[in-house]
């Protein structure tokens, strides 16, 4: 797991996961584990999967070589609207990108340690799952 900053000012962890080190085939398995972690974790909602793949190439975009695949699994963890800033961090995003001989699994840091810490868990536990 890596902890940076992507274009040097976005807080994201990121997880290299080899084929070899999950059960997981495909990034539509992996979205779908990621929706039953959200359906059995109270107070968060599933909110859409969106192919970002098929998006990109059918806007003819540009995709980096060696990604087959890629999807975000939207969803939120909010639990209050403390202010109307708050929304500019909701809600969350998983982005996972198949990249032949491994997946690459994204999120952007949450505020809120908890949810931090759910996505992590979700994240290492497709290792050997």
């Amino acid at each position: 797991m890596k902890q940076l900053h992507f274009q040097e000012k976005y807080p994201i962890t990121v997880v290299d996961i080899a084929k070899t080190e999950t059960r997981c085939a495909s990034v539509e398995e992996i979205a779908d584990y990621f929706k039953a972690c959200i359906a059995a974790t109270p107070r968060v909602s599933y909110i859409a999967t969106f192919d970002h793949f098929a998006h990109t190439k059918a806007i003819g975009g540009d995709i980096a070589p060696g990604i087959a695949a890629a999807v975000n699994v939207v969803f939120c963890f909010g639990h209050a609207l403390p202010n109307p800033q708050v929304l500019a961090v909701r809600p969350r995003s998983i982005g996972i990108a198949d990249m032949g001989d491994r997946f690459v699994v994204s999120f952007m840091d949450a505020p809120m340690k908890p949810a931090n810490d759910a996505m992590q868990a979700w994240t290492l536990a497709l290792r050997n799952r």
